[in-house]
């Protein structure tokens, strides 16, 4: 590149650090009084340097991130200092004491950040070399055509196939892993010497979250950038991480190097943080034991979904051809039993999920669902049998109606099949659900953003089971949440199954998590199932090569052990 070269030769002390946060405290400003949220905090990150903050939600690591750049809210009230270097290192400033106007001077060319949600922080209506060109105008006299050819190169030295074309795609033309990889463009095309990277992997699957902590390695080495990385993933930090920090209600706990932390934890909370962590071959002992209980004429009962040669086409557009999302798929649930289906994005989980829900339609060969084939069917007929299906969503926040109290969501299902007049006459067998999911029965007066998101994840639960369903599809109930409230909620999952014998569709992209709880994992890439068995033999000994690299793409929580893995994915991606 021309212009974008590393400014590790332009800065005055390399030893000297680009960030140094002193007793910061910052308070929120309620109804029912001040909420401290950031308590004492101290920390300081050098040049080149990756510093994780860990924690669960509420900690305090995502406001103490927006305190570097003064993105809180009119409500925040902040003290102590958050002293930060210039790009060339030859001044500083504190963050907390700048003018909106210093503000903006210092956001994009000191530090910038990288948002958790590219969708929501790209904007639809611009393309992605004009939000990229904006940034770098904002800060200086260039030219139009100066500030393109800079975004081009940005975006090619990202990663981004054809930047020259792709430089005039709109944001909805690229993939979830691309918009992620523009997001980071954007935040180095200005070389600050900050990046704050806020949950950058959370919805990302294994392979592509790989693919972007590389390019954040990179940053670090070719930029010469210290990151600050929030994230409550412990692979991500034991895969990135130089330092660790860890808080708890507002506090830093512990704070030490990364390889430190990982083997020998001090705090109690950091200890119980890291055995929350799933790891695959975690449920062979699960398995054998759901195995065992298992009667003898387990077997010969009918199975609840049988597919058979599934096919599903969307239909093509505008005279173009239709996308085969689902082609040739063979599988089969049994009462009781949960199939783990995993795979990255486009694959065809979900599309598989809704298929045998009823809310898309097969195109080609068999789908049984509760003895009821799905090709070709009848909403009339099929209608009845929806009682026995529950769904646990992804993302409870949207598929709750906020108007709507906790209970009166969990009511729905019991008012809409007929089994309750109301959600009042339905209340007892609400509080009865919500004892079972291991929630308060207060808790079904409150509204669905007066919860967290392991308790509405609870909820979720709650009213997938309130009508006993047969089988129950669970589409990445759990792949937003911190580790230790993932851990719960994939216990009470577990408890809830054995207690109520429903068969499970446990869709997700982490195999550590279907390892936990499913009898038989089935592999889908690119609509085909490419490997199907139990965890012992799919994670243990996988023959397909696109398992092994699913395989060596998730982190795990080991330094030493997580440099050998990324070193292994490296040979399997250079010998395909």
């Amino acid at each position: 590149m021309s212009d974008i070269r590393p400014p590790v030769s332009t800065r005055s002390d390399p030893s000297a650090p680009v960030l140094r946060i002193s007793d910061l405290g910052v308070s929120f400003a309620t109804d029912a009084g001040a909420v401290r949220a950031v308590d004492g905090v101290t920390l300081s990150v050098r040049r080149g340097e990756v510093l994780a903050i860990v924690g669960e939600s509420g900690s305090g690591k995502t406001v103490t991130a927006k305190t570097i750049l003064g993105l809180l809210p009119e409500t925040a009230v902040s003290n102590g200092a958050v002293i930060l270097s210039s790009r060339d290192g030859a001044s500083s400033n504190n963050v907390i004491a700048l003018s909106g106007k210093q503000l903006r001077q210092v956001r994009g060319s000191d530090v910038s950040m990288v948002f958790q949600e590219p969708s929501t922080a790209l904007n639809p209506v611009y393309t992605v070399g004009w939000q990229i060109m904006e940034g770098i105008r904002a800060h200086g006299t260039v030219s139009r055509a100066d500030a393109r050819t800079k975004a081009i190169e940005i975006l090619g030295r990202v990663g981004i196939p054809d930047p020259e074309v792709r430089v005039n795609y709109y944001p909805h033309q690229f993939s979830g892993g691309q918009k992620q990889r523009v997001v980071i463009a954007m935040a180095l095309v200005l070389e600050p010497g900050l990046i704050v990277a806020d949950e950058p992997t959370t919805a990302l699957d294994v392979t592509v979250q790989a693919e972007i902590l590389d390019l954040l390695r990179r940053c670090r080495d070719e930029f010469g950038t210290a990151i600050v990385l929030i994230t409550h993933n412990m692979g991500v930090v034991a895969d990135l991480a130089d330092r660790v920090a860890v808080m708890y209600q507002g506090k830093v706990v512990e704070e030490a190097d990364a390889a430190t932390l990982f083997g020998s934890p001090q705090n109690e909370y950091t200890q119980k943080l890291l055995a929350a962590v799933p790891y695959v071959g975690q449920g062979v002992v699960r398995a054998a034991a759901r195995a065992e209980a298992r009667t003898r004429e387990w077997s010969a009962q009918a199975p609840v979904v049988v597919a058979d040669n599934l096919r599903i086409q969307y239909p093509g557009r505008f005279a173009r051809p239709g996308f085969v999302a689902v082609d040739g798929v063979s599988f089969a649930i049994r009462p009781g039993e949960v199939l783990g289906l995993v795979g990255e994005s486009g694959s065809g989980k979900t599309t598989i999920g809704r298929a045998i829900a009823g809310l898309t339609r097969v195109t080609d060969g068999s789908l049984s669902v509760l003895g009821h084939e799905m090709n070709g069917f009848s909403e009339r007929k099929f209608k009845p049998l929806r009682s026995q299906i529950g769904f646990v969503f992804q993302d409870p926040a949207s598929s709750f109606n906020p108007l709507l109290t906790i209970a009166e969501c969990v009511a729905e299902p019991l008012v809409v099949h007929g089994r309750a007049d109301s959600p009042r006459a339905a209340r007892a067998r609400v509080d009865e659900l919500l004892e079972a999911v291991q929630l308060p029965r207060a808790f079904g007066d409150r509204y669905p953003h007066e919860l967290s998101g392991g308790q509405r994840q609870r909820a979720s639960l709650a009213r997938a089971l309130a009508l006993e369903p047969a089988l129950l599809i669970a589409d990445e109930p759990t792949s937003a949440l911190d580790v230790s409230v993932q851990a719960r909620v994939l216990e009470l999952f577990a408890e809830l199954q054995r207690e109520f014998g429903f068969a499970a569709l446990f869709i997700s992209h982490d195999l550590a998590v279907v390892d936990i709880l499913a009898d038989r994992i089935a592999v889908l890439y690119h609509g085909r199932l490419v490997e199907e068995g139990t965890g012992a033999e799919v994670l243990g000994a996988p023959a397909d090569p696109y398992t092994r690299r699913l395989l060596a793409s998730l982190p795990v929580p080991d330094p030493a052990a997580q440099a050998i893995r990324r070193e292994e994915l490296a040979k399997l991606r250079a010998a395909e």
